[in-house]
């Protein structure tokens, strides 16, 4: 096992209380958070949530990370119990710094999937394989995951993680980010939209 629980704590927030466990990964020198409410339980809420340092912190209207982050939340106070983990893969798995690089490409006329792909990187470089040692510390072995990505499903399941429902969880395009929502579902198959 790579990854440690390091430290638990109450994390008061706009909605609600809720409790943060740090876990830190010794090989990969990267640190992780379980974000949760209520007592958990199988087939509990759950959204993975990659780092967005631009859309979560610094309200970008590029993405629809930020919103997603909120909404999760809200979703997992109303139902009194549920999870988020929030995964340290800003930018897909690229990095903050390249993150950057890639918005700069985009701004002379890339895409997001195209973007990433200049600088050498696939369209999305996460890795979901953590999350069955960061679910098995608080004993959960099937979730219903809030999630418009099928690879976040797929890649639970690649780990015996059982996926009991997807949870829907679609953000209104702004005329920012309505390009890059388009991308998403066109080219990385995320099930957004009106067929969905």
């Amino acid at each position: 096992m790579t990854i440690q629980k390091i430290a638990e704590a109450k994390l008061p927030t706009h909605w609600g209380e809720f409790k943060v466990i740090a876990f830190e990964d010794k090989k990969l020198n990267e640190e992780h958070l379980l974000l949760y409410m209520g007592e958990l339980q199988n087939d509990s809420l759950l959204r993975i949530h990659s780092q967005c340092l631009t859309g979560d912190t610094l309200y970008s209207l590029k993405c629809d990370c930020g919103s997603q982050l909120a909404m999760a939340l809200q979703r997992i106070s109303e139902e009194g119990v549920g999870m988020i983990i929030y995964m340290a893969q800003e930018g897909r798995g690229i990095g903050l710094v390249n993150k950057i690089r890639a918005y700069e490409l985009q701004d002379k006329g890339m895409n997001t999937v195209e973007a990433n792909e200049a600088l050498g990187f696939a369209a999305d470089e996460r890795d979901y394989s953590y999350c069955k040692e960061i679910l098995s510390a608080v004993n959960i072995s099937s979730v219903r995951l809030m999630t418009n990505n099928p690879r976040k499903i797929k890649g639970l399941e690649n780990v015996d993680i059982k996926v009991t429902e997807r949870v829907s969880i679609e953000i209104e395009p702004n005329k920012h980010n309505e390009d890059y929502l388009k991308v998403k579902a066109d080219k990385l198959g995320h099930m957004i939209g009106p067929s969905n």
